[in-house]
This record gives structure tokens, C-alpha cells and sequence, in this order.
């Protein structure tokens, strides 16, 4: 809508330039005007935009595009009232230009009246010969309002009207995800691909729209064509090669993984997917050398470290796997994985402490398995901590209300706190449940379960 920049624009860009280093006034026509201040703009230099609109308007006090790139910058700067101000002269001068409409909806979308700002764009489309730039607009409007149907439907249109733009399509295909439309988004690039058979975007979407759906073969055929589209198409190459893990090709995986790595920069996703399949093939020390670069490209990729966590307790070398532990869950602290991780090894190494720590924030993350549970209250016994161990439980009991292992350990709790009529209460209702479980009560507690009271009631149950 606005004019490119061209090589006559950059020579002139090169002159004001140096009119501003030397303060004198150099004389430019508007168009020149218009390729410096479009310059600017679309390279975030607001304030030499500024001045170049200043001095243009000076030179030129009736240029519509000029004082539209002003009412650009007064939105920018939210000088709403302003914009305004100028946007109603140019209608009176100009009331079928669709800038002024376009401008008018977009004070009104900062303003957060996005219905106004849709009626704006209509009488925009009623103007403009661009009306794809416009319908991606009213598709932004609509996506603002959560209105995702009328939201796909303007992008759709501007993709009509505009074949090219891949921002349209990524926005139709999000519309879609969100709806939870799979079927529909995958007739729909089928029939927009039939129109492009060469768009590799389309085919990487329709990809990823089967690789959801688990139809594995049709997503591999499509980042195929994909990549017959664009061989540079690294995204394509990332795709395939997730898809031909789930396939388990892991070689063929390999292979395109490392394709990426020779067309860009190399990526940690893909030194760690790389490392995946060697692992999955059982070239274990690859595996390792792979996590190893993932980590070293990207030290804050958690998963990274995990891997290399999980590599070392494979080989039940605890020590190791505990310093990895630990810079996953440096990375990312609120990982419930991380954290049952982090617990387990400690144990394995019987730190107590610091496996007690790991169930603990494991709990406080949400993690309310019965064996998270049931494990912190074990170590806790360990450490004698006879009070922390019961409010653990208790606590548990509000999420396993049925679980005999939880109220065998309450029961032995109670005993050992000196409160019998509790332990006995959890006994009972233990032995109720799983009579042949009783025989925790003889490996935690054997104080207890020497009890001749305590030995009774249990032969009650298990006749």
C-alpha cells in the first residue's frame, strides 16, 4: 500500500542522510519522501522516519502519503486524538482513499473496539484495489474478538486473493487447531495444494496435520513434496525426520536430521533428536556424543541435560546422573519430571534429605501419584521424621482414600506416637482392604507387629 524501496529510493536515502550530518536543505520530490520515511519505518527508526516526514511535508504540505505515514506515527506513539484529527481532513479531501479507513481501524483496534475497526475495514474493502491486505487484517480483528470462524473464512479470502501469503495460510491453519478441525484443515490444503502443487508450506502443514492425526505414511509423503519444493526447506527435513522415528527408521531419521545441519546453523533439536535414534539403536556412546553437542549448543535446553541424566542412570551411574539432574532442574525448577527424577537418584545414592526435598516439590508441583506419596513417607521414617511422615500420609489419604499401603503406614505411625485407638482404626480399615498386605506393617514398623494385640487382630482378617 505504501511505495517500495528501490535503488533510486536508496540513493536519495543516501542524500538526506547527508543533509542531516551536514544541516544543509537538500530538495527531494514526494516520492523520495515517501521510499525514506517507508525506509525507516519498516526498519524501526521512528525518530529519523519523524524527521523525515517534517522536512517532507515542508517541501510538500499536500501529500496525502506523507501525512498518512504522520497519523502511521502518531498511532505508534498512541497520540490517538491527533491521528484522528488528520485522518478526518484527509477524508474530506479524499473520502474514497482506503488508507484513511485502514488508519482509522487500526486507532480503533489499540483502543481494543475491534468491532469498529472490522466496520473501518469493510468500507476499506469497498476502496481498495489490494483487498487481500485488508482481509488479513479483518482476519486479525475477528482472531482479536475470538471469533475464529469469521477468522478463517477473511484469511481464507486474503489467501484467495494473495496465493503467496504464508502468513494467511499459518493463520487458517491455526483457526483450524484451535476448532479442533483436523479433518477440515486437511481437505482444505488438499484442495489449495491441487491449485499449488509446488507450495512447500502447504505440504509441511498438511504434514503436520497427519502426523497429529498418526497417519504416519501420508505425513512422510507430504514433507516429501515438501522438500521436492524447496530442498532448502530445513522445517520440511525436522518434520521428516520425526515422522520416520515414529516409524522407527531411525537411520533414514538420522540422516535428514543432519541435512539441517549442513543447510543452517546447527540446531540443539537436532543434535538431540539425532541422539534419540542412536540411543533407540543402541549406539549408546553416540547417543551420549549427541546430547552432548545438544547441550553444548544450547546450555539452557533442559532436555538436554535429562537425556544425559537418563544416560547414566541407565548405567547405573548415580553420581554422574545426579550432577546432570541437577542443570535440568537449574533450567527449569517447576518440572515434575525433573524433580521425581532428581528424587529417585538421590535415593538410589541414599541421600535422604535431598530425596525427600524431590518427593516434596514433586508433591507441591501437583505429582499425586500413590507411589510419590508412599516413598517420601518412607525416607522420612528413615530420617525419623515420625510427624512429617503422618501429615505426609494424611495428606495422601485425601487422594487415595481406598489405599492400603497409605493406612498400614498410618496405623505404624500412630503406634509408634503412642496413639493406639488411631492405630488401630488404620489398621483395621487396612486389613479390610488387603488383608495380605499386612506384611508391611513387619518390614517398617516390627516393633508394632510384634504386638500380640497387633498379631490377632491381623490373623482375624487374613482366615
Amino acid at each position: 500500500m505504501y511505495p517500495a524501496h528501490n535503488e533510486d529510493g536508496n540513493f536519495a536515502l543516501t542524500r538526506f542522510e547527508s543533509m542531516l550530518k551536514t544541516n544543509d536543505v537538500l530538495f527531494f520530490d514526494s516520492e523520495e519522501f515517501e521510499n525514506i520515511v517507508n525506509h525507516y519505518l519498516e526498519n524501526g527508526k521512528v525518530n529519523l522516519a519523524k524527521k523525515a516526514i517534517k522536512l517532507g511535508l515542508a517541501q510538500h504540505p499536500t501529500s496525502t502519503t506523507l501525512k498518512l505515514f504522520q497519523i502511521e506515527v502518531f498511532i505508534f506513539e498512541n497520540y490517538f486524538e491527533k491521528a484522528d484529527e488528520l485522518l478526518n481532513e484527509l477524508y474530506t479531501l479524499e473520502p474514497y482513499n482506503e488508507e484513511i479507513y485502514i488508519q482509522k481501524a487500526n486507532i480503533y483496534s489499540k483502543q481494543d473496539k475491534h468491532q469498529k475497526a472490522i466496520e473501518m475495514l469493510e468500507r476499506a474493502l469497498e476502496y481498495t484495489p489490494d483487498k487481500a491486505d485488508v482481509y488479513s487484517l479483518l482476519g486479525m480483528e475477528y482472531l482479536f474478538l475470538d471469533n475464529f470462524e469469521e477468522a478463517k473464512t477473511h484469511f481464507m479470502r486474503c489467501l484467495e486473493h494473495n496465493e503467496e501469503d504464508y502468513s494467511a495460510l499459518y493463520n487458517i491453519i491455526y483457526c483450524f487447531d484451535f476448532l479442533d478441525q483436523q479433518e477440515e484443515a486437511i481437505d482444505y490444503l488438499n484442495i489449495f495444494l491441487n491449485k499449488n502443487p509446488y507450495c512447500e508450506v502447504a505440504w509441511h502443514q498438511l504434514g503436520k496435520q497427519y502426523f497429529d492425526a498418526k497417519l504416519y505414511e501420508k505425513a512422510l509423503t507430504s514433507f516429501d513434496f515438501a522438500i521436492i519444493s524447496d530442498d532448502q526447506f530445513i522445517g520440511a527435513y525436522l518434520e521428516k525426520g520425526k515422522v520416520l522415528e515414529k516409524l522407527k527408521r531411525y537411520n533414514e531419521a538420522i540422516e535428514n536430521y543432519r541435512i539441517t545441519l549442513e543447510l543452517d546453523d546447527p540446531t540443539s533439536f537436532a543434535y538431540l533428536r539425532i541422539g534419540k535414534c542412536f540411543e533407540a539403536l543402541g549406539e549408546d556412546d553416540l547417543a551420549l556424543k549427541h546430547y552432548k553437542k545438544t547441550v553444548h549448543e544450547d546450555p539452557l535446553l533442559d532436555k538436554g541435560w535429562i537425556s544425559i541424566s537418563d544416560y547414566y542412570i541407565k548405567k547405573s551411574d548415580f553420581q554422574k546422573a545426579l550432577y546432570y539432574i541437577n542443570k535440568a532442574v537449574d533450567i527449569d525448577e517447576n518440572n515434575v519430571l525433573y524433580w521425581k527424577r532428581y528424587a529417585k537418584i538421590n535415593h538410589r545414592l541414599n541421600f535422604l534429605e535431598e530425596a525427600e526435598r524431590g518427593y516434596r516439590k514433586s508433591l507441591e508441583l501437583g505429582n499425586y501419584e500413590l507411589e510419590t506419596w508412599v516413598t517420601r513417607c518412607d525416607i522420612l521414617l528413615k530420617l525419623g521424621e515420625y510427624e512429617a511422615a503422618l501429615t505426609n500420609c494424611l495428606q495422601a489419604e485425601e487422594f487415595h482414600p481406598e489405599a492400603a499401603e497409605i493406612m498400614y503406614r498410618m496405623a505404624g505411625i500412630y503406634f509408634k506416637l503412642n496413639d493406639g485407638d488411631k492405630g488401630y482404626y488404620y489398621l483395621k480399615n487396612a486389613l479390610k482392604i488387603d488383608p495380605e498386605y499386612a506384611i508391611l506393617m513387619d518390614e517398617l514398623f516390627p516393633y508394632v507387629f510384634t504386638r500380640k494385640s497387633v498379631l490377632d487382630l491381623v490373623k482375624v482378617y487374613q482366615k
